[in-house]
């Protein structure tokens, strides 16, 4: 054989056998936890001879490829006269009386395995088990065939055969990746400053199998700095994929921008970039299923020749490029790019597909993740990030909502709710007189009452009772959204440790309760361990050590600091010392007003960065009264993705007359925005970016005070300055932009806060 191809049994016959359409935009979540109860409590029942989980492995030759298929069998039963029967258990939510004869793709999985037993002990024939499971009432239906060891061998290379095509196409790609990867070279004549230093300590990391924490000035080319390096560790058998992750959408175009040079200098590489499903989907009504959405029915019956088309005809897989073939083939383009994903090379997604337990890509076999490198932009969103991952809330009123709805049409449903709202009553008696409550763990009562409720709830939205008429225009999908809250609430209960706080407010009437994940960090580093390596890195990683704790690197992962490739001379950076603080506000519209018709007296494009909506609304209203002549631009809420760009490409080089836009400090203009040379001739950052004071900053304040940190910095400092940082560094992008940077707050003069600015920018002030 010229090559092996190595594959699960599961992934195989799921790869032939899958057939049929996306069922309605309902799936079971808990489905796998409950698949594992059930497997182990029919396990359990088996008597002395019998086996369970046993691993099989066999060596299939078809054309120039040998398959090594390898998976583990449910059950090898012995009966009395020492014949074998080989058991498949699946968990449904089916009913047992509309399965019939069972699914194929089932059938498949058993008869492989079937397959296996049969070689290895030479039998001439075997019984075949197949034994479906309802996971809320436990009742079993099982099928039985019978089939000789020709049936089999039969089966199994008719069953190789039309794996082969997709397996050879992926074969050819493979030795034109390799052979592209080993030549390839770096795409710039030159490297920036410090480009070379950082390029190969993320190769050094990818080596050694560590993760590498870097913060890298803005300009100096992070994104190639990253790629490059893991695509020669590929080249060179290190590695054999990436992931490359951001936390906005702006910055998955920069990557798709630098693997799309790489793909003009040779480079043979399948790389897709994941795009929500709210973004993608062809179908206006929002309802997901057959009965609804062409693209949803026989999705499965025609995906396999989507993704062949796909694979063999593209290398950069963008969202458009994904809409054009799932137009063609009629599939769910969401759904049709998380199945081509698992056939590419590289993948740009949200940070959610690895890291949050609700979202992560499931398919993902630990094998390919110890060969896979994560590169994670942006990296300083992955702690407030992660903390909204690993956190978990829940309202009364839906509970309320859903008791009512259904107390003539399924009272067991109704019956549940009713029980976790009369838990939300008692839960609001023991608030204090603020409506407010805090534990240092979970209702030892509420785990109980949502596994009810869950099960009754996912009985009702597999097989509806009955048409519920919406209340309070709140629509159909109350019962939907309060299953998944309250599977995120069962899951978190389960990663509940002294990194978290309980808590509960009374909000309009309602009660609010919230497991709130404090310290994200032991949770990141056990979602992301698997992987080969994590590089993860910012032009705002400082100070390192506090991100260092909040990302969960350990003893041997690296750090660096890569020195700004940027002169001195490009930048020059005062301090207004006027009081943004929240009570000063008013008083400060005067001197920020004319601070800014000063900073923009000189012809150019240039931004501002408020703290909150409201303050820039204020500034804005005060600026465009006393200086009408300045034409103004203003950062909407809730801004599409048409206005976004329409804003930014308001800042052309070429501009005839100033142009000054109003911004908010973290929101989306102010990081992961390029406005190179005199598309942006300066900026101001209005206040230091510390978060709102509030009850959850509170506890995290408290929480690292507790444990010997300085909760202030934690809570507040740290995460203020890291906005200030991002919003500053939008201006100098090359070697020869130039600009003014003025940051107005009088404690930019102070510490912590002078000493958190760029050594850049405090070496001027302190000239100055």
């Amino acid at each position: 054989m010229d090559h092996t191809v190595t594959l699960s049994v599961r992934t195989l016959v799921e790869y032939v056998f899958r057939s049929g359409s996306i069922e309605p935009g309902f799936h079971g979540t808990s489905s796998m936890v409950e698949g594992t109860r059930i497997h182990q409590k029919i396990q359990k029942q088996y008597k002395e001879g019998d086996r369970k989980e046993v691993y099989l492995k066999t060596e299939i030759p078809y054309g120039s490829l040998l398959y090594i298929v390898d998976g583990r069998c449910d059950g090898l039963l012995v009966s009395e006269d020492g014949s074998l029967t080989v058991e498949e258990i699946k968990s449904t939510s089916g009913l047992l009386d509309m399965l019939e004869e069972g699914h194929e793709v089932h059938w498949a999985q058993a008869l492989m395995y079937a397959y296996m037993v049969s070689l290895e002990q030479e039998l001439s024939s075997i019984q075949v088990k197949l034994t479906y499971v309802h996971r809320a009432t436990d009742e079993q239906k099982s099928l039985y065939r019978t089939l000789s060891l020709d049936e089999l061998i039969s089966f199994a290379n008719d069953t190789v055969a039309r794996y082969a095509p997709y397996a050879e196409m992926m074969v050819r790609h493979d030795a034109k990746k390799e052979q592209s990867l080993r030549e390839l070279q770096f795409p710039f004549p030159s490297y920036r400053k410090g480009q070379r230093h950082f390029a190969g300590a993320v190769y050094k990391s990818i080596v050694e199998k560590v993760s590498l924490l870097a913060q890298a000035p803005t300009g100096i080319g992070k994104t190639m700095s990253t790629l490059f390096p893991v695509l020669k560790a590929m080249g060179e058998g290190q590695a054999k994929g990436l992931f490359y992750l951001t936390a906005k959408t702006v910055t998955r175009f920069a990557a798709q921008e630098a693997i799309s040079l790489l793909l003009t200098q040779g480079l043979q590489l399948h790389v897709i970039t994941l795009t929500a499903k709210e973004k993608t989907c062809f179908h206006d009504e929002g309802i997901c299923g057959k009965d609804s959405c062409p693209y949803a029915e026989g999705y499965y019956d025609r995906i396999n020749d989507a993704v062949m088309d796909l694979l063999e005809h593209e290398t950069l897989m963008s969202r458009d490029t994904l809409a054009l073939y799932a137009h063609k083939h009629k599939v769910c383009p969401f759904e049709f790019s998380l199945d081509a994903a698992y056939a590419c090379d590289a993948v740009i997604c949200d940070y959610n597909y690895i890291y949050d337990p609700r979202i992560s890509l499931k398919r993902l076999t630990e094998e390919r993740k110890r060969e896979t490198v994560l590169l994670v932009d942006e990296a300083h969103n992955l702690v407030d990030r992660g903390r909204e991952m690993f956190s978990a809330s829940l309202l009364k009123a839906p509970f309320l909502e859903i008791q009512r709805q259904y107390k003539e049409v399924n009272r067991n449903l109704s019956t549940a709710a009713k029980s976790v709202n009369a838990f939300f009553i008692s839960l609001r008696k023991i608030c204090n007189e603020e409506g407010q409550g805090q534990w240092a763990s979970f209702p030892e009562e509420l785990p109980a009452l949502l596994e009810i409720f869950s099960l009754e709830a996912e009985q009702e939205l597999i097989h509806p009772s009955a048409s519920i008429v919406p209340q309070n225009g709140e629509g159909e999908n109350v019962l939907l959204d309060t299953y998944f809250a309250v599977q995120g609430m069962l899951r978190t209960f389960k990663t509940y440790d002294e990194r978290y706080i309980t808590y509960a407010e009374v909000r309009r009437g309602d009660v609010y309760l919230k497991l709130f994940n404090l310290d994200p960090s032991h949770l990141l580093r056990q979602m992301s361990k698997s992987f080969r390596s994590q590089i993860l890195f910012s032009a705002t990683l400082s100070p390192l050590s506090y991100y260092r704790d909040m990302i969960g690197a350990v003893e041997e992962d690296y750090s660096l600091t890569v020195s700004s490739p940027f002169q001195k001379e490009q930048w020059e950076v005062t301090v207004l010392p006027v009081s943004t603080r929240y009570h000063d506000r008013e008083a400060s519209l005067i001197p920020l007003t004319q601070a800014l018709n000063q900073m923009v007296s000189k012809k150019g494009n240039y931004l501002v960065f408020f703290p909150s909506y409201l303050y820039l609304q204020n500034v804005y209203q005060a600026f465009t009264e006393n200086y009408p002549e300045v034409r103004t631009l203003i950062q909407d809420t809730g801004m599409s993705e048409q206005a976004r760009e329409s804003f930014l490409a308001a800042f052309s080089p070429d501009n005839d007359e100033t142009l000054l836009g109003f911004a908010v400090l973290g929101g989306i203009f102010s990081e992961g925005v390029d406005l190179p040379g005199d598309r942006l001739n300066g900026v101001m950052v209005v206040g230091v970016g510390l978060p709102q004071l509030g009850l959850e900053r509170n506890l995290l304040r408290q929480y690292f005070n507790a444990r010997g940190k300085n909760g202030f910095d934690y809570a507040y400092v740290y995460p203020g300055m890291c906005k200030v940082l991002q919003a500053g560094g939008r201006l100098i992008r090359s070697e020869t932009d130039t600009g003014i940077i003025v940051l107005a707050d009088d404690r930019f003069l102070q510490s912590p806060y002078m000493h958190l600015l760029p050594e850049e920018w405090r070496d001027y002030l302190i000239r100055s």
